[in-house]
């Protein structure tokens, strides 16, 4: 986490932030916030990896399964995604709305899986680890996870005893592992309302 503090100072000139973070995101803010507390004005885990009851020790084939779709079909995505069956492939577990996803969103998501090149090295820098350090109630901490999230379901990965003590938990409905496509405005409304806290 500190790396990124010295990043965002040095390009930007920015020092204290309001942080959101998705998955993955969601773990790195919450460890931006035990690193550096006084430099977080508040913080949105949305989904957040790391609060799982046992940390995975190795790779699951099963679990990468977007990854290699996207890697494997990358050539025929701006077209296969036109077609509901595609989208269905590539999101239904992700998304209980997945059919209301736009075009555009499926699209920039399946290249991003495609074309990234540490999806591998950040899942083996998960793996054997979880979420275990302080964040001081001087940050108010927001985590919102949907109750129809597959990627990191509930009990399993939603373990409220590592989350901060002091943080407000949420479940939203009929969501999944992405908050920010299913409930986009009730979303940025509790962003905000952290925010102006």
């Amino acid at each position: 986490g500190s790396a990124i503090f010295e990043n965002i100072s040095d390009e930007y000139g920015i020092d204290s932030f309001h942080v959101v973070g998705n998955s993955l995101g969601g773990w790195i803010a919450l460890e931006m916030a035990a690193n550096q507390p006084h430099r977080i004005i508040s913080l949105t885990g949305l989904a957040p990896a790391g609060l799982w009851l046992e940390p995975a020790s190795g790779r699951l084939p099963s679990e990468a399964r977007s990854y290699y779709l996207a890697k494997a079909l990358r050539p025929f995505l701006r077209v296969g995604l036109k077609s509901q069956v595609m989208r269905s492939i590539g999101f239904s577990k992700v998304s209980p709305k997945w059919q209301e996803l736009s075009y555009e969103t499926c699209l920039d998501a399946s290249i991003a899986m495609a074309t990234c090149s540490g999806y591998f090295p950040a899942w083996d820098g998960m793996l054997t680890r979880r979420f275990d350090a302080y964040v001081p109630e001087s940050v108010p901490v927001t985590i919102l996870f949907g109750d129809s999230d597959n990627t990191l379901p509930f009990p399993d990965s939603q373990e409220h005893s590592l989350a901060p003590v002091h943080c407000a938990w949420l479940s939203l409905e009929n969501c999944g592992h992405a908050p920010m496509w299913d409930q986009p405005e009730l979303v940025v409304n509790l962003i905000a309302r952290a925010h102006a806290d």
